[in-house]
């Protein structure tokens, strides 16, 4: 008997904690695009990677005008001078594919300057979801934005407006 009744104690105490637990959700995809300063690093970062891409299309361009050249020529030319037209497009294609890979490689330049521009961000808005979370109590926030499925999300828990008035920015539009 002392211990059902231990177990119904315990049961009760266990559930008055978990009825306690706040929760909220956020968007970060709206958080962000609602700050302009993201905003423009986001803009930064495309035209940066256009004239990458650019640059990388034109390499590979010129790669390819000298492999049409070489074809045309390879009939008159001696073996000397096709093993060394051979080596020239070889040594150019392999600098193009360094190139992509300096640029927009694991640890390439888009990734550097991604972490210049958009890494303080995300750790001002995070800042903010924390010290938010804190001073509300919340024991848990949930991104729906990521990878997280949220299948249902009462309107009542979402702290983006919040977030971003803690962040001193006026959504420009209601998700």
């Amino acid at each position: 008997m002392k211990k059902v009744l231990f177990a119904c104690m315990l049961l009760l105490i266990c559930s008055q904690l978990s009825f306690g637990q706040k929760y909220a959700y956020i968007d970060s995809d709206y958080i962000l695009n609602n700050m302009p300063s993201y905003v423009e690093a986001q803009a930064e970062l495309n035209r940066l990677s256009l004239n990458w891409q650019k640059e990388i299309e034109s390499k590979f361009a010129e790669i390819d005008a000298m492999y049409r050249k070489y074809q045309q020529d390879a009939i008159l030319l001696p073996e000397d001078a096709k093993v060394k037209r051979q080596e020239e497009i070889i040594a150019a294609e392999n600098a193009a594919k360094e190139l992509q890979k300096k640029r927009f490689g694991t640890d390439g330049d888009l990734y550097k300057k991604r972490e210049e521009l958009i890494k303080p961000i995300q750790d001002r808005v995070f800042t903010a979801i924390e010290e938010y979370a804190r001073e509300r109590a919340f024991a848990f926030v949930f991104d729906k934005a990521g990878d997280m499925t949220i299948v249902y999300a009462d309107a009542k828990f979402d702290i983006n407006d919040e977030i971003l008035a803690k962040l001193g920015i006026v959504a420009n539009s209601k998700h």
